[in-house]
């Protein structure tokens, strides 16, 4: 049976996202940044968030594991918030305290869909987007 899709959202700090990162880049998924952009771009002492949005199941890849896919919100060096995807593993996920109040999780979602995208930031920033 599939775990239920959590709603909620997490913090991490920029490590632990790189961590996320690392992991999703071990096991091949689809929604992730390179480590080594993330490492580039992200504010070392920032606080992002994940919000589950959608369960990844690749039926035509049987060896690959179940995922949640989770919007997130970065905060990069200038300081501002942009929006990315990451998919993560449903018991990665569930390790990650919740540490968020209500409200608070209303105002990251918020954020979340008025951020500019990965792309739009770097195509602004004069970089090229990272695939």
């Amino acid at each position: 049976m599939t775990p239920p899709l959590p709603r909620t959202v997490r913090a991490v700090d920029t490590a632990q996202l790189l961590d996320l990162a690392q992991e999703a880049a071990m096991h091949g998924f689809s929604q992730r940044l390179p480590v080594d952009w993330l490492r580039e771009h992200l504010a070392a002492e920032a606080t992002h968030y994940l919000f589950p949005t959608l369960v990844q199941r690749l039926t035509h890849r049987l060896d690959m594991p179940l995922q949640w896919r989770c919007q997130q919100l970065l905060t990069v060096s200038t300081g501002e918030q942009i929006w990315g995807l990451l998919d993560v593993l449903p018991d990665t996920f569930d390790r990650i305290p919740e540490t968020l109040d209500t409200a608070s999780k209303k105002d990251i979602v918020s954020r979340i869909e008025r951020a500019v995208t990965v792309r739009e930031w770097m195509e602004r920033m004069g970089g090229e987007a990272c695939s």
